[in-house]
């Protein structure tokens, strides 16, 4: 992408990064567990969008992506995702997950593949996302990380 976005971490319990989440349908219950790392994402002071991460291993879940309703379509999205996955091999990670319901297309598009559950990691499977917050029609997708 054309342009750098500053990153932020911040907590679970931040109002506005939960409020956007609630706005997209995304879940907010396990947002305080402990095991989660959270970013705000801004251009130019202001806020684009937000995103998380939850590292087992070699196995990290890319979990709470959302982009500002006013924000959307001029590629923030992929520049978060991109950067999450950047912080999770830096970590160690081997390999990145995400659930969705409604984004497997945009996922596609940045090398993720549909698997079916039985074929992911046990650490990834265990994940409140994973075993109770998702509904169980959400595509699960995975995607390499480079060695």
């Amino acid at each position: 992408m054309g342009f750098d976005l500053n990153q932020q971490t911040l907590e679970g319990h931040d109002d506005s990064f939960r409020a956007a989440l609630a706005g997209a349908g995304l879940p907010v219950d396990d947002l305080t567990d402990a095991g989660r790392s959270f970013y705000r994402f801004s251009r130019g002071g202001q806020t684009v969008g937000f995103g998380g991460l939850e590292l087992y291993g070699e196995a990290v879940l890319l979990r709470s992506i959302v982009v500002q309703s006013d924000q959307r379509g001029f590629g923030f999205g992929h520049a978060i995702t991109l950067s999450l996955l950047d912080q999770a091999h830096k970590k160690g990670a081997a390999a990145a997950y995400v659930l969705t319901e409604t984004a497997a297309p945009f996922f596609q598009s940045l090398g993720f593949l549909p698997i079916a559950r039985d074929e992911a990691s046990a650490a990834i499977l265990t994940t409140r996302q994973a075993a109770s917050l998702c509904p169980a029609s959400a595509a699960l997708m995975v995607r390499s990380l480079p060695a």
